[in-house]
């Protein structure tokens, strides 16, 4: 049975998708730790991230990369963190979260409300801003 991350990628369940290429797909977390929390996942199903080949798991960072950049330019963040956990869901992946204060609680246990069409504002916003890293770099 596929993951919801695969059933996201194939576009079985809608998300706020921020980037795809034949490896990666990005989209915003639906439980967002922070405003433009991002998650990244390789598009093969596989459980633990150190499971990972080694050539995939260089490129989700090399794929994370960018858009971590374009998560502080397009939410004025101070800088984008990340954090593997993956418990909550069998298909490795990495959360990039915004810090806005560096005394900002960083966990996955905090979340905040945000609203649809402030997810469609934020993944727009993130969006534009990664195609203007991507011509620059």
């Amino acid at each position: 049975m596929s993951t919801i991350f695969t059933r996201i990628i194939d576009g079985e369940i809608p998300s706020y998708k921020i980037a795809e290429d034949e490896h990666h797909f990005a989209f915003l977390d639906a439980s967002p730790s922070s405003k433009g929390h991002t998650l990244v996942v390789p598009k093969i199903e596989i459980d633990y991230i150190f499971d990972v080949p080694d050539e995939r798991l260089k490129g989700l960072i090399t794929f994370a990369k960018p858009i971590a950049h374009a998560i502080d330019q397009a939410s004025g963040a101070i800088r984008t963190g990340i954090i593997v956990e993956g418990m909550e869901v069998p298909h490795a992946h990495i959360h990039l979260i915004p810090i806005y204060e560096k005394n900002q609680v960083f966990s996955l246990d905090h979340t905040v409300e945000i609203d649809e069409e402030e997810m469609k504002d934020i993944a727009g916003k993130i969006q534009r801003s990664l195609a203007e890293y991507n011509k620059l770099n």
